[in-house]
């Protein structure tokens, strides 16, 4: 039995239902009081399905803070109808770790105590939700970080207790005498930090102190946070980590809406920001105060953010090996709402994501609508840490299947369809259109014509990519380097097409690596095609921001990449590269011109994923044993799987064994 002591304040909050219904969790109202209780052996809200409910007192257990004197409210009731936004205290302090359980906002959508959702007509799992599906912390309990949380019904895939695989855990960070450039960068990463309740909770996009005007740079995005992550934890500090992972998932059970339409349970926003609230007698409130989409430019939901808050964890574990913070039940919840919203039902035909343009590091209109490489990429990602991390039991075991159905199909889909090379090309060149039949070669019927001129005389004899989109009719060819990069760490494209496409960087490293590493994409729209394609945005120029910049942040994912490859040379290049400029240049969000000689002509200076990405990739580089961690080998189990039922049908039989026979060779 684990030691635990609880922290109590008031006063109690009561959290009142307003309703046009004359029920709630589909039960009938009754003008009676019924509060929920906890049971200190466990923690967790239960909501008896017998009991009915009018309002209902909640007794805050957290931890407190006095501000002016007095202690700070931590429940301050929202105005928004049927809704109460619950803040905790700090999560995470040098010593100790707090461990948030469960809460209760009402969501007047839905009042089931479960989800159902379904995958292929089966119902592969149902969340339970402790008080609802709004999920945020009641309940702090305050352990001792060696001691991991309870309350995972059935057994994890790994044991804390079991011994762990070398290096997870162990953070040694080795090197000589650090550069001015390296001392500036850590100097710079520690004075983004943004705090909540007196706890680190992330990083500033970016920290420029004469930029007047920062619009939303002065927020914490979740993509944008994720090289500062690994940074921090790289250096041996997770507690900032901790915490953003766990506000973050509060974050997740809010309500979003956007014109009176409210996207799928599940979402994570793309930033929040820390905001104070005044309240009465000179007090204040901290606040975080998300944005999932309904104040971003286009008003396109973050579907990155999900996927890379799931890669992080995995991160996070593997790293500081407390395996714990992923069996608490909130956070596996957590990763079950986000696969929920991943793997629903729809009417696509293709095992990739299917998203609108701006949905991912591109979060301008810039084309890539329909199944982005970036997103297959960080989506399979995903699929791989979910099944490492989710709890294996009864109820998870549907789940779990349907994460192996969907990465067997989507390897298989991204490695056939989207890889080009000059035997492909050609291939491609040679289409005949128009077939009918179940064993087309042109299945998506691409013309020929489509092939751009510059691809033609582009592409080198020895190396291939990944194509950026795939859809009926229609094949992007541009090369987007994270989309590629991020298959070569995630093993979605096979060992010879992941070292195709280092081999295709370095034969073509002027036109993406140049005189700043890493162009965002390759080539630029021009003229009517950058017209058409981008509605004329005035910031997507060409070879300028998304629209074939130069990003220093990609770096460290090229240095990950280049490790797992034993392409180390590759990587320090890039480096050396970049550390010559960055701290010159202020260390600016991107870099303009078709080989990036000048920084961006609207380029925040002191970008943080700028200044961590640079950070990153020299601890790696310093440290290649701790890479492994954050990379996947090939899964083998996974080409066994073939889920498209072709031989049961009478149909011909599928090609993964084919496949399964080039990559073994």
């Amino acid at each position: 039995m684990k030691s635990m002591n609880l922290i109590t304040m008031k006063p109690c909050c009561r959290i009142l239902i307003a309703t046009k219904s004359n029920s709630f969790l589909g039960l009938p109202f009754k003008k009676a009081h019924n509060s929920f209780s906890t049971n200190s052996s466990n923690f967790r809200l239960n909501l008896r399905q017998k009991s009915d409910f009018y309002s209902y007192p909640i007794r805050i257990l957290g931890s407190g803070r006095i501000i002016n004197g007095k202690q700070k409210l931590l429940c301050v009731p929202n105005s928004c109808w049927g809704q109460s936004r619950v803040f905790s205290g700090p999560i995470g302090a040098s010593k100790r770790g707090f461990h948030a359980i469960a809460s209760v906002a009402s969501d007047f959508r839905n009042y089931s105590t479960s989800v159902e959702t379904r995958v292929n007509d089966k119902n592969f799992e149902r969340i339970y939700v402790q008080g609802g599906l709004n999920v945020k912390p009641l309940v702090v309990e305050k352990i001792d970080l060696d001691e991991h949380a309870a309350g995972v019904d059935g057994e994890r895939v790994k044991n804390d207790e079991s011994v762990k695989e070398e290096g997870e855990g162990q953070v040694e960070v080795r090197g000589g005498e650090e550069s001015e450039a390296v001392k500036e960068a850590w100097k710079l990463l520690e004075n983004a930090v943004v705090t909540y309740c007196g706890s680190p909770i992330g990083t500033l996009a970016a920290n420029d102190p004469n930029d007047k005007l920062p619009l939303n740079y002065d927020q914490v995005f979740i993509r944008d946070f994720i090289p500062s992550t690994l940074a921090f934890l790289l250096k041996g500090d997770k507690d900032i980590v901790k915490n953003f992972l766990l506000h973050t998932l509060q974050l997740q059970s809010w309500e979003k809406t956007v014109d009176c339409y409210s996207p799928g349970q599940g979402l994570m926003p793309a930033s929040f920001k820390v905001r104070t609230v005044p309240l009465d007698d000179n007090k204040y409130e901290e606040v975080l105060d998300p944005d999932f989409g309904e104040s971003a430019i286009g008003r396109v939901a973050p579907v990155d953010s999900g996927l890379w808050w799931i890669i992080l964890l995995r991160a996070y574990g593997k790293i500081t090996g407390d395996y714990g913070l992923q069996e608490r039940v909130d956070v596996q919840t957590g990763i079950k709402l986000i696969l929920n919203l991943c793997l629903s039902d729809g009417f696509d035909m293709f095992p990739s994501l299917l998203v609108t343009d701006g949905s991912c590091m591109i979060d301008r209109r810039m084309g890539i609508h329909g199944h982005p490489l970036e997103i297959q990429a960080l989506f399979y990602s995903a699929l791989r840490c979910s099944r490492e991390m989710l709890s294996l039991d009864e109820g998870s075991k549907n789940l779990v299947n349907a994460i192996n159905n969907r990465l067997s199909a989507l390897s298989f889909h991204i490695r056939e369809y989207y890889w080009v090379d000059m035997k492909k090309i050609n291939e491609i060149y040679r289409y005949k259109t128009e077939e009918y039949s179940t064993d087309a070669t042109n299945k998506f019927n691409i013309y020929p014509e489509q092939i751009p001129h510059w691809l033609m005389d582009w592409i080198p004899e020895e190396g291939g990519y990944l194509i950026g989109n795939l859809q009926p009719a229609h094949m992007d060819f541009r090369f987007f380097t994270l989309g590629n990069l991020w298959s070569i760490v995630s093993s979605l494209g096979t060992p010879k097409q992941n070292e195709a496409i280092l081999n295709l960087i370095e034969a073509k490293w002027d036109d993406i690596v140049g005189s700043m590493p890493l162009k965002i994409c390759y080539p630029a729209l021009e003229n009517e095609e950058w017209r058409i394609i981008t509605g004329s945005d005035p910031k997507n120029t060409p070879w300028s921001y998304h629209n074939g910049g130069s990003w220093p942040t990609l770096l460290w994912q090229f240095t990950l990449a280049c490790i797992k490859m034993n392409r180390t040379d590759l990587a320090k290049k890039a480096v050396d590269l970049a550390e010559k400029r960055l701290r010159v240049d202020q260390w600016p969000e991107y870099y303009d011109t078709r080989y990036g000689k000048f920084t961006g002509k609207q380029a925040r200076l002191y970008q943080t994923w700028t200044i961590a990405g640079f950070l990153t990739s020299k601890m790696l580089l310093e440290n290649p044993e701790m890479a492994s961690l954050l990379f996947w080998e090939e899964d083998y189990d996974l080409l066994e799987i073939c889920v498209c039922a072709l031989k049961k049908s009478g149909r011909k039989k599928c090609s993964r064994g084919a496949a399964k026979s080039q990559i073994l060779v």
